[in-house]
């Protein structure tokens, strides 16, 4: 598990925002509702809960320090 400061990946955050899998849910409206996560997939969605109240994403700490939006 990873503690501390998440370092961004360009690469990866455009590929998550292109992917054919994305498009093909958000077109066909295949999402589940917020918080289902737990009744599909508990052992991820307890370890993704874990994962974001253990570290903080670099864009956010420039927000806080240049007073973006």
């Amino acid at each position: 598990m990873k503690f501390g400061i998440r370092r961004p990946s360009i690469k990866r955050s455009i590929a998550a925002r292109t992917s054919v899998k994305r498009l093909v849910k958000q077109g066909l409206g295949l999402k589940a509702p917020r918080g289902m996560g737990w009744v599909t997939d508990p052992k991820r969605a307890a370890y993704n809960r874990v994962y974001d109240r253990t570290t903080v994403s670099f864009w956010s700490l420039l927000k806080r320090l240049f007073g973006g939006r």
